[in-house]
């Protein structure tokens, strides 16, 4: 089969390699779709390494057909997605949504995960809280935006320019601010506070999202964009009575993700068939063009997600 593959000089290159050989609890999808998140740069950077036992190909979520069945499903993965097939635990599967193409599904299942797993299982996030969600316009920005308004919180955001303020009003935000020009700490603290911070930046940003917190407020951190390490203002984070939470979703054991997709398929597929719920589509792209996907995601400025295109939907299967 036909897959990306990472070189010792962390190039992506288009190869031949061996179908996988399903364990048992596995069936095979051909792919039809794979969506490229941030993770897969990091893969193809030396920085973030497969869970063992994980393929060491780059890609999180597909969709495609199952071979036994031939339903069209969506696919969470531990890697493996930039590949004409992939092998998948049975319960990492879930339906495409209803009217959805099968071609933008690929890029659904990882970044609705993301977003239900952290917001909602991890902070709880209630009706009338306020929350902050750094990176507005990217794949998991314009997920959490929407959903964040479903659930009836106010949505503050960060975006990477002037122009993308209007495009996170439109999909939910109260307040948006470019992040280059604006002085985030006192622009949330003049808005009131956060009482859920969704942080894609990490260590640089790590003290002032925690002066940003109401009392009792939950800080996630999902990514490391500024940096793996910073400074904690313990102190503060005690007479907030505030928490610090970090997550991933890769590498969480096959129980923890059905969780998440189970919950995740309850809340949002019903809004992405009624078109409440939507994920921009920034681009297609042929599988073979993996490395200008990651440029584009490299560069920034894009709204929603990348797919690459492994098979056209009417051959796949």
């Amino acid at each position: 089969m036909r897959a990306i593959t990472i070189t010792e000089e962390h190039r992506l290159e288009l190869a031949e390699v061996p179908e996988p050989v399903p364990a048992p609890g596995e069936v095979l999808v051909d792919v039809v779709a794979a969506g490229v998140n941030r993770a897969d740069l990091a893969q193809a950077a030396g920085r973030y390494p497969p869970p063992p036992g994980a393929s060491a190909l780059p890609g999180l979520e597909v969709s495609g057909r199952r071979r036994d069945t031939g339903e069209e499903v969506v696919a969470l993965l531990a890697g493996g997605g930039y590949a004409e097939v992939v092998a998948v635990p049975e319960g990492q599967l879930l339906p495409v949504p209803a009217g959805l193409d099968l071609v933008d599904a690929a890029g659904v299942v990882e970044v609705v995960a993301t977003v239900v797993s952290n917001l909602v299982l991890e902070a709880r996030l209630a009706e009338a809280e306020t929350v902050l969600i750094e990176g507005g316009t990217g794949g998991i920005g314009t997920v959490a935006l929407q959903l964040a308004r479903h659930l009836g919180a106010r949505v503050l955001t960060t975006v990477g320019s002037d122009g993308a303020c209007e495009t996170a009003r439109a999909l939910g935000a109260d307040d948006a601010w470019n992040r280059h020009t604006t002085d985030l700490l006192a622009a949330v603290r003049e808005a009131g506070g956060a009482d859920v911070i969704l942080d894609v930046v990490g260590g640089s940003a790590l003290g002032d999202h925690v002066r940003m917190l109401r009392e009792h407020g939950r800080l996630v951190i999902i990514g490391t964009l500024g940096g793996a390490s910073g400074e904690l203002p313990i102190g503060m984070l005690m007479g907030k009575r505030a928490r610090v939470i970090g997550t991933t979703l890769r590498s969480r054991p096959a129980e923890g993700k059905r969780e998440i997709l189970a919950a995740a398929r309850e809340l949002a597929w019903p809004l992405l068939a009624s078109g409440e719920l939507r994920v921009p589509i920034h681009d297609r792209l042929p599988l073979a063009e993996a490395a200008r996907a990651h440029e584009i995601l490299r560069t920034g400025g894009h709204l929603g997600k990348v797919i690459l295109e492994v098979a056209a939907p009417e051959h796949a299967g």
